[in-house]
């Protein structure tokens, strides 16, 4: 029988790759450098093959060292999901889950969701990290995290997605503006060149000018929500805010008008997104139904 390189070994190659220094690499381990050292060189003789470049002042692997990394990193996900997998056949939706929420929505829903779920679900142990879209997928491939809570649609290879509901954008202006009235607005009415957005990077920003169908808007921009809504409220233009984020009284002493929008398309998905190879994806679905019912 052909002699197999250990999980042990693989997430030291994988560590070094990673850190590009022994003893960081170790930390990361929870080993000694020389342990680390010495299950590396295991796995160099058992493959026969040099993967690591050591010198002096630094350490590289080797072209083919980068390979085996790479394979070794997706075998060490698949069989962490293999045990998620048996412990979720056993009790769904309990001990540790990874969970990644973009800024747009975490301090608008989870305060509404995550009771509901700890009510049902006492025994989830949910570890949450907020971060920007493109940064939290590249985490769920890299097996930093198990699922995430995003807005769709969001282009991703190897990734599954579950809407789990719908958030409209809303108009919010100051008062005595032009567009301050009542009743819906068509989003072809809107001023684009006053309208005031996230800064490049953030999924809102796309999804609410891809939704109105609008240009690149107003070359004021701003790192978050709060600060959007309060250039506003200064007189430097209009914004398009998602309604979750009113209905959790984000514009509270902001003194803006809020107009729905009468095209049913203004709005942005919400749901889930997990590796596709997971093998957890029935306990995906358990928790997109339980979120789902929050967000209704």
């Amino acid at each position: 029988m052909t002699p197999l390189p250990t999980l042990r070994q693989l997430r030291y190659l994988v560590a070094l790759a990673e850190h590009c220094h022994f003893g960081r690499a170790a930390e990361a381990c929870l080993v000694t450098q020389s342990t680390l050292s010495a299950g590396l060189q295991e796995l160099e003789t058992l493959l026969g093959a040099r993967l690591v470049e050591r010198t002096r002042r630094s350490v590289l692997l080797t072209p083919l060292g980068l390979e085996v990394a790479e394979r070794g990193r997706r075998l060490l996900l698949d069989a962490r999901d293999l045990v998620d997998a048996v412990r979720a056949a056993d009790a769904p939706l309990s001990g540790p889950l990874r969970l990644g929420v973009i800024p747009t929505v975490a301090p608008y829903l989870l305060p509404r969701l995550l009771p509901g779920l700890r009510r049902t679900h006492p025994r989830l142990k949910l570890i949450l990290r907020e971060d920007l879209s493109a940064r939290l997928v590249e985490g769920l491939k890299a097996g930093e995290l198990d699922v995430l809570l995003l807005a769709l649609p969001w282009p991703a290879e190897g990734v599954a997605f579950l809407p789990i509901g719908d958030d409209p954008f809303l108009l919010a202006v100051p008062p005595g503006h032009p567009l301050a009235g009542d009743g819906p607005l068509d989003a072809a009415l809107l001023p684009a060149d006053e309208l005031l957005l996230l800064e490049e990077g953030h999924c809102l920003r796309e999804h609410a000018l891809a939704a109105c169908r609008l240009g690149g808007g107003h070359g004021l921009t701003g790192t978050s929500l709060h600060t959007v809504i309060q250039m506003v409220a200064g007189g430097l233009g209009i914004t398009l805010l998602p309604k979750m984020a009113v209905d959790s009284g984000a514009l509270a002493g902001s003194g803006l008008v809020v107009r729905p929008l009468a095209d049913s398309g203004a709005k942005r998905g919400i749901g889930l997104a997990w590796r596709a190879a997971s093998a957890r994806a029935a306990e995906f679905h358990a928790l997109g139904r339980a979120l789902a019912e929050g967000m209704g």
